[in-house]
């Protein structure tokens, strides 16, 4: 094994909200071949395992014990083309696969440069592609749900690497089986998406219709519907690299549709749509417009704060620890209940502590 283990790692630059914490044992992962063995090693110290990706979701509860292990493998490839006449799963639809420790921005633009629609409304958003299929992240209308192929990973209960289908994944809104019914079990090792030239562009929402015709766009590409979400998540959201942060903390809560006309009668600038993924009967809340309008935008306490132009986006100025990001979480999460009679789920992976 040529990966090398090292003890009492400092992760603050493993995350974007930039909180301090150390993993007593931290490897970082560049090679297939090296997870079978570093599992076996860890299972024979009796070390927990934790799974890092681009620590873009993930909130450091305090230090991290047993074996940390960092996804960062690399790799970009075509697994079939319609025009090389390998077996697709429409015409003119490519299956492409990357590696768990791509970047996921980075990722998105190479398809689009390649030609391929499908990820172009997810652009800009932090992290892997290891770590996307396991929060089924999503923004302006497409998930990961939508456009993923396949996945392998390797399954711990088996000893194997194994392809798991996206029906496979027990995809929900922000939520997988990676996530919620079996986490842990898997390590995903890279993943693959179904694009397609002709993909019909999801351009239902009114910020992306507002930043085409800005842009003065009446035919717009995929790429064009790219830049306008690039430019839209820019405009709204703090760059990590400059003020810590982990995007949305908050869900957008699934609410019954008959508990949001009571509200709307008491709140009439209460913000719903309808809900993906979901049974019928229930709409989505605005998160942001709840947080927002019981007071919290704006708010800093310490070295955390609510951002002043995202109200579902906590960040971190520096300094402060998971503890107090949590604390500030709490608050808000218990005055959006006693005001609207809601509970807000954060979308952040808890670790450590």
């Amino acid at each position: 094994m040529s990966t090398a283990i090292r003890e009492n790692v400092d992760l603050q630059a493993f995350n974007t909200l930039g909180l301090s914490a150390r993993a007593t044992h931290f490897v970082e992962l560049t090679n297939e071949a090296d997870l079978a063995p570093l599992l076996a090693r860890a299972k024979a110290e009796a070390w927990p395992v934790q799974l890092l990706g681009g620590g873009s979701n993930i909130v450091f509860a305090g230090d991290v014990s047993g074996l940390t292990i960092r996804l960062s493998l690399r790799g970009i490839r075509l697994i079939s083309d319609s025009q090389a006449g390998a077996k697709i799963v429409a015409e003119d639809c490519v299956i492409i696969e990357a590696a768990a420790g791509e970047s996921w921005h980075e990722f998105t633009q190479y398809t689009l440069a390649q030609g391929w629609a499908g990820l172009e409304n997810l652009s800009l958003i932090p992290g892997s592609v290891g770590a996307a299929p396991v929060q089924n992240i999503g923004a302006y209308g497409v998930e990961v749900a939508d456009v993923m192929h396949s996945l392998r990973a390797y399954d711990r209960e088996q000893g194997r690497v194994v392809e798991l289908s996206a029906a496979d994944c027990g995809f929900a809104y922000r939520d997988s089986i990676f996530k919620s019914q079996q986490p842990g079990r898997y390590v995903i090792l890279s993943v693959r998406f179904a694009l397609s030239a002709k993909r019909p562009l999801v351009l239902g929402y009114g910020d992306i219709q507002t930043a085409l015709a800005t842009a003065g766009v009446q035919e717009p590409s995929a790429i064009d519907v790219a830049q306008a979400v690039i430019r839209i998540r820019q405009a709204k959201l703090p760059d990590p690299a400059v003020l810590g942060n982990a995007g949305s903390f908050f869900k957008n809560p699934l609410v019954p549709s008959a508990q949001i006309e009571q509200l709307q009668a008491q709140f009439p600038g209460l913000v719903a749509y309808p809900a993906q993924l979901s049974t019928p009967g229930w709409q989505k809340v605005a998160a942001g417009w709840l947080i927002e309008q019981a007071g919290w935008k704006g708010y800093r306490r310490d070295s955390v704060a609510v951002h002043e132009r995202q109200a579902l986006v906590l960040v971190h100025h520096g300094g402060g620890n998971g503890a107090e990001l949590l604390a500030l979480a709490a608050d808000i999460v218990a005055s959006v209940q006693a005001r609207y009679g809601i509970h807000l789920e954060q979308e952040p992976v808890l670790m450590g502590g």
